[in-house]
């Protein structure tokens, strides 16, 4: 005798509740994606609600932070890895007149073992540059830097040629202006990185203070 249960016919589901189980779940996975996925990751907002809830801005700076990374990770690593510091109020062209980097540094001032510098750097649009202090692990430095043109990006990192450390992360994103304290991870070069994807130039003001030796814009 076979006493395995069999379901009644009312306890599965028609074709028809199959079919309208599997459009609702459709049309809840469409509007995830309209309504989250799309403007947090691709900063695409076609419903609005993206730009309400803050979501296009996220996926607009993961867009153009992945573009970034990949448009200048030759460039940084070149700098990282050695390149010559630029001598102050030096004009560097590169290909394109686009592309001026124009820096001013003005004299440091020092006190109690501290220096504090001024810099300015003007970016025209699409160009980037870089600049470093030189600090001792556990030492560290205060910044503030805005820029006068609108948003850039930024990538605050640091490297170490007699550690062999190519890139060390303190943070990176897109803004007008940031201020705070670079600990030293390690002995060697910290600092930041800027470029200007507005379409006009712009001038950004760094002011450094603490216990680095030097102060160096590296292209």
């Amino acid at each position: 005798m076979n006493n395995t249960n069999q379901p009644a016919d009312v306890q599965l589901p028609s074709s028809f509740q199959l079919l309208k189980s599997t459009a609702i779940a459709a049309v809840v996975a469409m509007l995830l994606l309209l309504v989250i996925v799309m403007p947090a990751e691709y900063g695409i907002d076609p419903t609005g609600v993206g730009s309400v809830t803050g979501l296009k801005r996220m996926g607009e700076i993961k867009v153009l932070l992945a573009e970034e990374a990949a448009q200048d990770e030759e460039a940084l690593l070149s700098a990282i890895n050695g390149t010559a510091p630029t001598p102050p109020a030096e004009v560097v062209q590169t290909a394109s007149p686009s592309s001026t980097v124009v820096a001013e540094i003005a004299e440091p001032t020092l006190a109690n073992g501290e220096r504090s510098d001024e810099m300015q750097v003007t970016l025209a649009p699409d160009a980037a540059t870089e600049v470093k202090v030189t600090l001792a692990k556990g030492k560290s430095v205060q910044f503030a830097w805005e820029s006068n043109g609108g948003a850039v990006n930024f990538d605050t990192h640091g490297d170490s040629a007699a550690l062999d450390i190519s890139y060390f992360s303190y943070g990176k994103g897109i803004e007008q202006s940031q201020s705070g304290t670079v600990e030293a991870a390690f002995d060697g070069h910290h600092g930041w990185y800027w470029r200007n994807r507005t379409d006009t130039a712009v001038t950004i003001t760094l002011r450094t203070t603490g216990a680095y030796t030097d102060i160096q814009q590296l292209h």
